[in-house]
């Protein structure tokens, strides 16, 4: 099945997943959205979710917890200017509908405006298949094979070393399901899978205990979690928690710093990505405000964000406006190319959309945020990189961190880094913080790696208080003059 073909399933079943469950059909949209509106209203849009959810905790070798919950609604949304109403109702039905349109209408209403319509569906770009059945408590063989998988990881992860006393697996099923109506006639939907495991274990040696977790996620079914991706999950978790345990602390003062690919990619997720949203960048609350065209990065340094990698955590078919996911260029060569972009501060700043806009739920106005936030590849070996440091740290793992948006200003825990004298890795080195400017890191970033990688999809993104789903990315590299101090150190 071609892509295009894939796509228009998708929105038809998810056409047919709301109007068959309620009195509602696209006619009925049209006179909701017609109450909607008035002679001032720049966009208008109805936003209809079910979001089916089922989880387990594995923990002392039997299921703790089990949940399944099932959140569905609809979000009426105008835009004037740069003021969004929104109203919502977990009731799809008509009257409901009409009563949240009421709400947000602050005019008079129109009757049936002579300009809606509804346009036929389009196919466009399909990173992933609808998966029906993963959350389904009906489909006794499916929940069978999600609690041999957690059983599995479980005894994988305690069979790796004799210093592991307990693990706790977690699994998480869900299926997201839309369908949008908007002002200028498109009805459009999707249906998004998402599977996530973590494996938690604890270790002790001497009465001194470490704690540690990996994991990962993909828009797949159950099939992701091979035996042999939960065990390098298992061995990578246990992996860090014995190198906690015999970790010197980590030394302070400025130094340059080696992060490694993939999950540390979440530094630049946090300390450049949010810069880059165009709500932040229109309101010049962003460090990298009124700088397009101009150098912020050291040369060699590209950076996108895309919405459009098979299968990856943070992709989607189209955003929550409708506007197909797409590859934007940030950052190319050092130099500030782009933004991310939802349809309002598009249309504000004259600018095209991106596929950026994205919401939690229907009880959320959509926002420009990430999707898969990367940068690409360079010249340099890993090996090469740390070569050229003669004292310094080599971060593998971050455990989390903060940023301040207006100047780019982070803080982040390391959970896994190690000392670099004379370019070779000596003392693993734990309880450090590492501290910088995001804008300022990116002029001192004189070899990028060949290796890049995604993370292995664990990314969960908070902005104005929703949290959605997204990927981080990064080869290896090398940011000169980072400030290593504190200690996030805890035992247990």
């Amino acid at each position: 099945m071609n892509k295009s073909t894939a796509s228009l399933e998708c929105l038809q079943s998810a056409q047919a997943l709301f109007f068959n469950s309620s009195d509602l059909d696209a006619n009925r949209l049209r006179r909701v959205l017609a109450r909607m509106c008035h002679a001032k209203t720049d966009w208008a849009d109805i936003y209809l979710q079910q979001t089916i959810s089922r989880a387990w905790v594995f923990d002392e070798g039997q299921i703790k917890t089990g949940s399944y919950s099932i959140d569905r609604g609809a979000g009426l949304r105008t835009v004037c200017g740069e003021t969004s109403t929104l109203a919502y109702t977990d009731i799809l039905s008509e009257p409901s509908l009409l009563d949240a349109a009421s709400t947000v209408a602050k005019h008079r209403y129109l009757e049936q405006s002579n300009d809606a319509v509804i346009l036929p569906l389009s196919a466009h770009h399909q990173p992933y298949a609808p998966v029906y059945d993963i959350h389904d408590p009906a489909d006794n063989a499916n929940t069978t094979k999600a609690l041999e998988l957690i059983q599995e990881a479980d005894a994988l992860a305690r069979s790796i070393d004799p210093r592991v006393i307990d693990v706790t697996v977690t699994l998480q099923c869900e299926t997201d399901s839309m369908l949008l109506y908007r002002l200028d006639g498109l009805l459009t939907g999707d249906i998004k899978p998402m599977v996530y495991l973590s494996i938690n274990v604890l270790t002790m040696e001497n009465g001194r205990k470490e704690r540690a977790t990996v994991g990962g996620g993909s828009r797949l079914g159950l099939d992701f979690f091979t035996k042999e991706r939960l065990y390098k999950w298992a061995s990578d978790a246990v992996s860090e928690a014995l190198h906690n345990l015999h970790a010197y602390p980590a030394p302070v003062g400025v130094m340059p710093v080696v992060l490694g690919h993939g999950w540390p990619g979440i530094l630049l997720h946090e300390a450049i990505g949010h810069g880059l949203e165009s709500d932040f960048i229109r309101k010049g609350t962003s460090a990298f405000s009124d700088m397009l065209g101009q150098r912020i990065a050291s040369p060699g340094v590209t950076v996108v964000d895309d919405g459009t990698i098979a299968n990856a955590r943070g992709s989607i078919s189209i955003d929550d406006e409708g506007t197909p996911a797409s590859r934007t260029t940030l950052i190319e060569d050092g130099i500030l190319t782009g933004f991310m972009h939802d349809l309002t501060n598009a249309r504000l700043l004259n600018e095209a959309p991106t596929g950026n806009g994205r919401r939690e739920s229907f009880a959320t106005l959509p926002l420009p945020r990430m999707t898969n936030t990367f940068m690409l590849a360079g010249s340099h070996t890993p090996e090469e990189i740390i070569r050229s440091v003669k004292y310094g740290i080599y971060a593998s793992n971050f455990s989390g961190g903060q940023v301040d948006i207006t100047n780019g200003k982070f803080v982040f825990a390391m959970s896994k880094a190690y000392l670099i004298e004379n370019g070779k890795l000596t003392r693993p080195v734990r309880g450090a913080m590492l501290s910088g400017s995001g804008p300022e890191a990116l002029k001192h970033i004189p070899m990028v790696g060949n290796d890049p990688a995604l993370d292995d999809g664990t990314g969960q993104c908070s902005k104005e208080g929703q949290h959605i789903p997204v990927g981080v990315g990064m080869p290896t590299l090398r940011i000169d003059a980072l400030t290593v101090g504190g200690t996030n150190h805890t035992e247990e």
